[in-house]
């Protein structure tokens, strides 16, 4: 027991704490790709959007990727919409009989996000696919410092930097960005040492034609499966921090929850396609899958092995009993303490922080058991923002 709850907790640490250590100690001296293109030296770029019941961000979306700096004349917008039934379609019809690079797809069946994808790819007549969504707003440069990476033949994959909006302070937005901006910081490090993160930003992300592989049906993460397929191929997939983008970060702790279920889940359907990645495990790509992501997900497992391994600990040893009643607190105590602390419209950060730390991890064990139960679906119903 006593082997079983020092190996559980330091499992959980090193995930969180210790990587991160030893990915800011590996990356001194490394930089970033320098084999870039110029700005009269670009490909041209497929920009493909894929949408459902997107109505109230659609235009605002194509505006802004119109507004981009990357010369007009070499950028082609696919927009294929997932069986919307609000006014998607005529927005983005409108929109493309003013500006002839927007080409319109409306599909009539409801497949999921993944099964568009797919079938915008094989339209798009470009070598550079960049896959976004909808709510996701770019800035001027986004495209440009997206595509300079491709001159270097080694690159399969660039990520963007996202960047949340609407931050408040009673829901769990805060604590949302400060782990989404650890989650853009890590990758960069990752992207730094071996040229192998851990996974794109879903909203925003540049991949060669010729490196894209098809997302089979009923997946849940089609960018991390997208990403793998990279990887696997033997090329990299690296961070690019000044390709900025915009997203409004979710503030319901229960949508979030919903949210994270599916990716938990979508995230065992990938480690069952990729585990043969984690070998060798001294290796760039096994260490960061290990580290990043494969111990993350078997989170929960860990902390319920700690606490159970705990109890008898307790008995033997007053500075386990301690222990036992600080996992007590942390997991039941701090939840309900926050819960009575909104009733008198209070909020503390650390506290705040520890509920979506459980909550993640809560996520993380249903979303195992639905996958253990079989995924039937590659649809679900997109988490409301603008919150």
């Amino acid at each position: 027991m006593l082997i079983v709850f020092w190996l559980s907790v330091f499992l959980v640490v090193f995930s969180y704490a210790i990587y991160p250590v030893i990915l800011k100690l590996l990356a001194i001296g490394k930089k970033p790709n320098s084999n870039t293109y110029a700005a009269d030296d670009l490909p041209t770029v497929s920009v493909i959007i894929a949408a459902f019941d997107e109505e109230r961000v659609i235009q605002e979306k194509l505006l802004t990727v119109l507004d981009s700096s990357y010369p007009m004349e070499k950028i082609e917008i696919l927009v294929g919409s997932d069986a919307s039934t609000d006014q998607t379609i005529p927005i983005v019809q409108e929109l493309s009989q003013r500006h002839l690079l927007i080409k319109c797809f409306d599909f009539q069946m409801r497949r999921g996000k993944p099964s568009v994808v797919n079938d915008l790819v094989s339209h798009a007549n470009n070598e550079i696919l960049v896959l976004t969504d909808a709510n996701v707003m770019f800035t001027p440069g986004t495209l440009l410092h997206l595509v300079k990476h491709f001159k270097n033949p080694e690159i399969g994959l660039v990520d963007t930097r996202m960047v949340n909006e609407a931050i408040k302070i009673e829901g769990i937005a805060h604590q949302e960005k400060a782990y989404i901006s650890r989650e853009v910081w890590i990758k960069n490090m990752e992207s730094l040492i071996w040229g192998t993160m851990m996974g794109p930003f879903g909203g925003c992300y540049a991949i060669r034609r010729s490196d894209y592989s098809q997302v089979p049906p009923h997946s849940l993460v089609d960018d991390f499966y997208i990403n793998m397929r990279v990887l696997e191929k033997g090329k990299k997939a690296v961070n690019e921090l000044q390709a900025i983008v915009h997203e409004d970060v979710s503030n319901s702790l229960r949508d979030e929850f919903h949210r994270k279920v599916r990716i938990a889940t979508g995230n065992f359907q990938n480690l069952r396609r990729f585990k043969h990645l984690l070998c060798p495990l001294w290796k760039g790509t096994g260490f960061a899958f290990l580290s990043h992501k494969v111990l993350r997900w078997f989170g929960p497992l860990f902390l319920i092995l700690a606490l159970v391994a705990n109890i008898p600990l307790a008995f033997r040893n007053d500075i386990y009993c301690i222990t036992m009643i600080g996992q007590l607190m942390l997991m039941v105590g701090v939840p309900l303490l926050d819960q009575v602390l909104k009733r008198f419209n209070l909020h503390c950060s650390i506290l705040r922080l520890i509920v979506h730390f459980y909550s993640m991890n809560l996520a993380l064990l249903v979303g195992m058991f639905r996958y253990l139960k079989g995924v039937k679906s590659g649809i679900w119903k997109p988490t409301p923002r603008y919150q």
